[in-house]
């Protein structure tokens, strides 16, 4: 255990233009000389989706580096703390070495975040596992969500990092409908996509849920997103531009906009706002 100091902490809210509707990451703007058991733990005290810790880089292309923690264990990536650890950055005086961009560095390597006029945007880092998932899984997720197989449209692999899978539905409401039984598939990183009506202000809701990581679910997830967004886009179904919606069950508002280029980079944007300003004792 590192000797107790006072550092800087703020909590962001993510994925909402409207504060407190998002998804809130725990940043602690100083990591130097935390143990990972000082990380973990106060990463189990916040309960938060997710705590992160701002360390200076190892390479001189990074700005930063990042730790992300859920409740239960380090990931590699994540999306939402990505954009919150970003802004918490530069709310605390952090200078990129690009005017138009920051550099992060994670576990999963480099991470481009980008300044937009009212939001922040990560590229999605590559997939470590993609393709169908195989139908033993498949079954155990279909028999946790209370569903049967004919009601799945598609199904994929789109981990970047933290172990994502996702089951497609044919419709928004029949996601938001969905009930879990999480003990069925404790160790599952997954989720839930479908369309919601043609005209609507979002094209697709999702929800994603995370046993694993001690996340039942996940008010807003940026990565998840990110890897749907790269198999959607690449396929064609959906357009290379479109937007989600995610945590109404939680009483959440998140909004998510995707945005694939014509080389197949996707980016993930939204909102991001610094909600608490304060310190930490750790």
């Amino acid at each position: 255990m590192t000797m107790p100091r006072t550092r800087s902490f703020v909590q962001v809210d993510v994925f909402s233009t409207t504060p407190y509707r998002g998804n809130p990451v725990a940043v602690v703007l100083d990591g130097t000389d935390l143990t990972d058991e000082d990380m973990q733990g106060l990463a189990r005290w916040t309960n938060l989706s997710e705590t992160t810790f701002v360390l200076p880089p190892t390479t001189p292309e990074a700005d930063y580096r990042l730790r992300i923690f859920t409740p239960q264990g380090e990931l590699p990536f994540a999306g939402h703390p990505t954009l919150g650890s970003a802004r918490a950055w530069l709310d605390g005086g952090g200078s990129p070495r690009h005017a138009d961009h920051i550099v992060q560095e994670c576990a999963a390597g480099l991470v481009t975040v980008r300044r937009g006029e009212d939001t922040l945007s990560f590229t999605a880092p590559p997939r470590v596992r993609d393709g169908a998932l195989d139908d033993a899984y498949l079954e155990r997720i279909v028999a946790a969500f209370g569903i049967t197989r004919e009601r799945v449209l598609a199904h994929q692999w789109v981990d970047n990092g933290p172990g994502w899978a996702v089951i497609q539905l044919a419709t928004a409401k029949e996601v938001l409908d969905l009930e879990p039984d999480l003990s069925l598939i404790p160790t599952a990183m997954v989720g839930a996509i479908g369309a919601h009506p043609e005209g609507s202000e979002h094209h697709f809701e999702m929800r994603t849920f995370a046993p694993r990581a001690g996340v039942p679910e996940d008010p807003a997830c940026g990565s998840m997103n990110a890897g749907v967004g790269q198999w959607l886009t690449a396929t064609g179904a959906a357009p290379s531009a479109y937007r989600v919606s995610q945590g109404a069950r939680l009483g959440r508002a998140a909004s998510i906009e995707i945005a694939a280029d014509p080389d197949g980079t996707v980016r993930v944007s939204g909102a991001a706002t610094v909600c608490i300003r304060g310190s930490i004792t750790i």
